[in-house]
């Protein structure tokens, strides 16, 4: 039928061909109207490609299909299998077959993304769930257009499908770019343009399509340069309509109610606040003291890193899934000048500058929309104009109205010289009224999180050493991996599905940390709130949404709420220095400064190579995956065999790292019986081979191989603590390997030796 029309229309060839390349082309456009809405990521490619490759498919069904429905069937099908592979298939690996687990995980990642949809912002982040959704959309636009245009030989109509992509923008009240309505309507022209043009006489066609083109560029450029003048005329104000343009769109908040298979809030590069430390002197007229100085050798100048985060709000209550709050009844006011802070004993007090560094923080609020306001989890004195009270169990100051863009306020910080020692020696007993704080939820995997608490720190001999025990733990990047994709829950319990995955980002290390430890019988809750910011010529330190974050915080008697800092330090940079082994390293690199892809979508702060137990592959490789049409089975065993080629090649060629050097050295030493727990830093590692090796051969290590030994616990620290570690060569790390074993397996005075040593050998 279609193939003898001999007027206009979109016979079979050519012209067929490139009504498809047209249909594709609109719907790639009309993706853009989505990027007002949703943070720049993978998320724009992945949808092109799939349409591409869906574009592709119907293309080549239609050039030898009799039927009209035939493209539309076999291409629905294509997305539909292409769906399941890409985003069904099980964490970490590639299933090319579907089963029904597929299903499952897929629409586990339909209601994942329904939740990130309605707890988030704009821009919001654009995680995995949210991607699918996404790219299933952009197939949609393309085939019910692509079944009007050509199935249907109607291509006006298709106009109508193209545009359902602005709905969510208009919806929302949000802008889309201009380029997104004016390559979508200028495909969308050439479309109507080919299918008018006729067939018979190819000089009239051409003149006229050439005609047609021109008038299709010219009434888009019109319509783009007369929209915003139309728009502005009377009656058009009562009309939601998407506007152009690029500045900030929408405030920032943060969630509440965190879940663990959610993002917090909106990961975007919009500004929220910004802000200066100064130290506060004798002579500095900003101190609310008389003559109140800086504590006599206080251990670092004022600045944002020694400032530490500022953390708008905590959380006590976790059900095994999310975190819930409940609103404070018991706000009260505060005296100026006295000092704010979750320590009873400090709470209401003068500043004291012999307690530690006082340093002056001004704050100003840009997108940041909060009724908790920001503040340091060091005591502090806070000056704020407006209804704002204090809540004292939480260490909260909360407002009757949000803060707003050119909300003000100061803080002086008292900044306490607190040390692992302190920590160490604080007492044992609880205070009356924390209960709420060790509250466990009941789930199926319990008692399993609560037994591998007890494992990881069945050496610690105290509170102080369980917390730094599970921090090391998880700062480990051969165990787990700094990812913002969360996988479908598989349990009840999503610590425990964090903990046996192994990918996940601050909401999960922090949950994990703060639950683990309330099983150790160590009170814990969450602090949410936002990482230092990143400091100008002028010393302003700017904060975005990507610096949002979240961190345990334990509960020392004497001491108060403090805070700890499980996740890798590729998000959230050094550790406290109270909880950083590398702070009494001598060869510590600018340990506490931030790294600049905070936040992102990329995750690319795995150790090449690094694995955790059972295969899972790296946050690196898991990205490389883009979304691929089952149906063209060509592409998908390129896909597959690629992916494993890549692999090998990776593991083939990949460099020795500190991380893997330790491991090497570790299952060598174990054969001469001389083994650690996991849960021991590496400068504890240290000292367990000194004392292991006097106990065994009465004879201490040579000290070439002492200062190998400690070079390489450098090298491993510098790697999980440090933001921006040295490089080390493999011929380095091969040579304190080489030294170690040496000296371990030299002849010895014990004969009871010579059977360890020998196997130790033959291992290397």
């Amino acid at each position: 039928m279609i193939a003898g029309r001999g007027s206009a229309g979109f016979p079979r060839g050519g012209r067929s061909i490139l009504g498809s390349v047209l249909v594709a082309a609109a719907a790639c456009a009309s993706l853009l109207a989505l990027s007002g809405l949703l943070s720049p990521g993978r998320w724009l490619r992945a949808g092109v490609l799939a349409v591409v490759v869906l574009a592709v498919v119907t293309a080549a069904v239609r050039s030898v299909a009799r039927s009209r429905w035939t493209p539309t069937i076999v291409g629905a099908i294509t997305a539909a299998l292409g769906l399941l592979v890409v985003y069904g298939a099980p964490p970490g690996r590639v299933q090319v077959l579907p089963d029904a687990a597929s299903f499952e995980r897929l629409l586990a990642s339909v209601r994942a993304a329904a939740e990130l949809i309605n707890a988030s912002v704009v821009p919001m982040n654009a995680a995995r769930p949210v991607e699918m959704l996404v790219v299933a959309g952009g197939m949609l636009v393309f085939l019910f257009a692509d079944a009007l245009a050509l199935g249907l030989d109607a291509p006006a109509w298709s106009g109508f499908v193209l545009v359902t992509m602005w709905l969510p923008a208009i919806g929302l009240a949000y802008p889309a770019p201009a380029g997104a309505l004016g390559w979508t309507a200028f495909a969308y022209l050439l479309l109507l343009a080919l299918h008018a043009a006729p067939h018979g006489d190819h000089a009239v066609g051409a003149r006229r399509t050439t005609s047609t083109v021109a008038v299709a560029a010219a009434l888009v450029v019109a319509t783009l340069a007369a929209g915003p003048v139309v728009a502005a005329a009377p009656g058009w104000a009562s009309l939601t309509l998407p506007s152009f343009g690029s500045g900030p769109i929408g405030p920032l908040r943060l969630s509440d109610d965190l879940d663990l298979r959610q993002s917090l809030g909106r990961r975007s590069g919009q500004v929220v606040l910004h802000y200066t430390v100064a130290p506060v002197g004798a002579a500095d007229p900003a101190s609310p003291t008389d003559g109140g100085s800086a504590a006599p050798g206080a251990p670092e100048a004022a600045n944002a890193r020694v400032v530490g985060p500022l953390r708008a709000f905590t959380l006590r209550d976790f059900d095994g899934r999310s975190w819930q709050r409940t609103d404070a009844t018991d706000l009260q006011d505060w005296a100026p000048g006295t000092l704010l802070a979750s320590d009873t004993s400090v709470q209401g007090t003068l500043l004291d500058p012999q307690a530690g560094t006082l340093a002056r923080v001004d704050v100003t609020i840009d997108g940041l929309r909060e009724l908790r306001l920001p503040v340091s989890t060091f005591p502090r004195t806070l000056e704020i104009a407006g209804p704002w009270r204090y809540d004292a169990e939480r260490d909260e100051v909360v407002g009757d109205r949000a803060t707003g863009s050119g909300t003000t306020y100061a803080m002086t910080v008292e900044i306490p010289t607190l040390t692992a020692d302190d920590l160490k020696a604080a007492s044992s007993r609880l205070p009356a009224g924390l209960e709420p704080y060790l509250a466990v939820p009941q789930t199926a995997h319990t008692e399993d999180i609560r037994a591998l608490a007890v494992q990881l720190t069945a050496d610690a001999s105290g509170a102080y050493d369980q917390a730094l025990a599970l921090q090391t733990y998880f700062r480990d990047m051969s165990r787990f991996v700094y990812d913002t994709r969360v996988a479908p829950a598989r349990t009840d319990d999503a610590v425990w599905d964090f903990l046996t995955n192994r990918h996940g980002y601050c909401v999960q290390f922090a949950t994990s940390m703060t639950i683990m430890a309330r099983s150790l019988g160590i009170p814990a809750r969450l602090g949410v709130g936002f990482l230092p910011g990143v400091a100008d010529d002028n010393g302003v330190y700017t904060v975005t949404g990507r610096l949002s974050h979240t961190w345990p915080e334990l509960y020392f008697p004497s001491a108060g709420w403090v805070r700890f800092e499980p996740t890798p330090a590729v998000q959230s940079g050094s550790p406290p220095r109270w909880s950083d082994p590398f702070v009494f390293s001598t060869a510590a690199p600018n340990a506490g400064e931030i790294p600049d892809n905070l936040g992102g979508n990329a995750t690319g702060g795995a150790t090449a190579g690094a694995t955790s137990p059972g295969g899972a592959v790296t946050a690196d490789e898991s990205t490389s995956r883009l979304p691929v049409v089952a149906g063209a089975g060509l592409l998908l065993l390129l896909a597959v065999g690629g992916l494993v080629v890549a692999r090998r090649r990776s593991t083939r060629h990949a460099a020795v790292d500190p991380e893997v050097a330790w491991s090497r050295l570790r299952e060598r030493l174990a054969a001469a019986g001389i083994e650690w727990s996991d849960a021991r830093t590496p400068r504890q590692c240290v000292d367990i081979v000194r004392a292991r090796v006097v106990a065994l051969r009465a004879v201490p290590l040579g000290e070439p191989a002492d200062a190998a030994l400690v070079q390489l616990a450098d090298a491993l620290e510098q790697l999980r603590y440090a933001p921006a570690p040295p490089t080390r060569t493999p011929e380095e790390l091969e040579v304190w390997i080489a030294t170690v074993l040496t000296d371990v397996t030299s002849p010895l005075s014990d004969p009871s030796r010579d059977a360890s040593a020998s196997a130790l050998r033959g291992g290397s």
